[in-house]
């Protein structure tokens, strides 16, 4: 017999604290080994925890809506009924301070045991004889009269989610509604975020910031240390917003459009993809983009597609689609949002013309989009035309990354987009 401490689990690399959503279970409700015991919001999304051992939950030391920091204490699980008023009293006297490692390999009687969660290292479709599914994935099919086990997942990981369990019943899925910022406008080439949401502002007070902006704060101020320097081009879209027009109607979007051709023009230009490390250049084995999302309720996250230039422009628009929609909801594994080597970023929707982006930490560039306009332009021969044109300005870490390398890159990106853009859907 023993109780078992549950603690804030690390769910992120970077995580330092995690705020508790909602806790899946009450005191004194008895809790399976597997079983989502509470939802925890790390950085930057909602992940479930699942109880390592079977008991009674006996009390919440951490009530929803609190954060607390990683290793700390956040409720007491009880082997027995016998022992729930042991383990309160056991709360009662403890200090919420102290830490624990992550992990303990087997428990022993009135010592602190893990009973904690999914972790980013190990999710994967059956881990130690369960199946991993969404809380909403099981309730359905419980609903349904569906066995999980027969289903494969397609959630991240392999996870079974709501998806798989109405595919496999024949039940249509939910129709998904179309972000925002993947429907641009001809004259905006890219679209990474919402339109801004009006929320009620405490005028005259301090608005405490949330688990995302905290996030945010702590890797713009990492960001300060990096010597970085900025190099400006002007890019003609007009071959880019016509192909746009020829493809949307198959649901290619302008963001996928663009990632494409980045992820293709650093295939030439591998430095650019690359980050600095204390021993020196890592040099990523993949391109992967991430993509500047702003978030309805404060903060931004960076959706990652992964290995860009190796996908299809259809199935990348599909991906980036799935992205969006579920960093609204906060469901991204941190594998989704933190794998980035490369990052764009769009205010060209809001009509920005030029802006300078802050490099994220870990990454050597990042791609700052402003929007597109028609301009009067003259060629060499000394003739004048009128063609859509964009300004970009890129960011890069000057530690590995030297000027004669972002405009070589940007040079290239120019002459795809303008010369040979048709080549992003093959």
């Amino acid at each position: 017999m023993a109780i078992h401490e549950v603690f804030m689990p690390a769910l992120s690399s970077t995580m330092t604290e995690g705020k508790i959503v909602s806790w899946q279970k009450s005191p004194g409700d008895k809790v399976e080994k597997g079983e989502t015991v509470l939802i925890v919001e790390s950085d930057k999304a909602d992940m479930d925890v699942e109880s390592f051992y079977e008991g009674y939950l006996a009390t919440i030391i951490v009530p929803a809506g609190e954060a607390a920091p990683v290793g700390n204490t956040i409720a007491l699980i009880a082997e027995t009924q016998e022992e729930i008023e042991q383990a309160k009293q056991k709360a009662s006297s403890a200090s919420a301070s102290v830490s624990a490692p992550a992990t303990v390999a087997q428990p022993v009687a009135a010592s602190p045991v893990v009973a904690t969660a999914v972790m980013e290292a190990t999710p994967v479709t059956s881990r130690n004889g369960r199946i991993v599914a969404s809380p909403r994935a099981r309730k359905l099919a419980k609903e349904l009269n569906l066995d999980l086990a027969t289903l494969t997942g397609s959630g991240p990981y392999g996870r079974i989610v709501a998806e798989d369990v109405e595919t496999a019943s024949g039940r249509p899925a939910a129709p998904q509604t179309q972000p925002q910022i993947v429907a641009p406008a001809v004259s905006q080439p890219v679209a990474s975020a919402p339109a801004p949401v009006a929320v009620a502002v405490p005028l005259g007070q301090v608005a405490p910031m949330n688990t995302l902006q905290n996030a945010v704060v702590r890797n713009m101020m990492a960001s300060l240390s990096i010597p970085v320097f900025r190099v400006g081009y002007t890019i003609t879209t007009d071959a880019l917003d016509q192909l746009y027009k020829q493809l949307k109607s198959k649901g290619v979007t302008m963001t996928a459009l663009l990632a494409k051709a980045v992820a293709v023009t650093l295939q030439k230009h591998p430095i650019v993809n690359a980050s600095y490390v204390e021993n020196g250049t890592q040099y990523h084995a993949g391109i992967n983009i991430a993509i500047a999302v702003a978030m309805p309720d404060g903060g931004l996250i960076t959706p990652v597609l992964k290995n860009a230039d190796q996908i299809d422009i259809y199935s990348l628009s599909r991906t980036w689609q799935d992205l969006v929609e579920r960093s609204r909801a906060k469901q991204l594994q941190p594998d989704e949002y933190n794998s980035g080597t490369f990052t764009l970023s769009n205010l060209g929707m809001f009509g920005v013309d030029r802006f300078d982006a802050i490099l994220p930490p870990g990454q050597g560039s990042i791609l700052a989009v402003g929007a597109s306009r028609p301009q009067l332009v003259v060629s060499p021969d000394g003739s004048m035309a009128v063609k859509r044109q964009m300004q970009v300005n890129i960011t890069c870490d000057h530690r590995i990354i030297y000027g004669a390398d972002a405009a070589a890159f940007l040079q290239s990106l120019a002459k795809l987009i303008e010369t040979n853009v048709q080549s992003l859907t093959m």
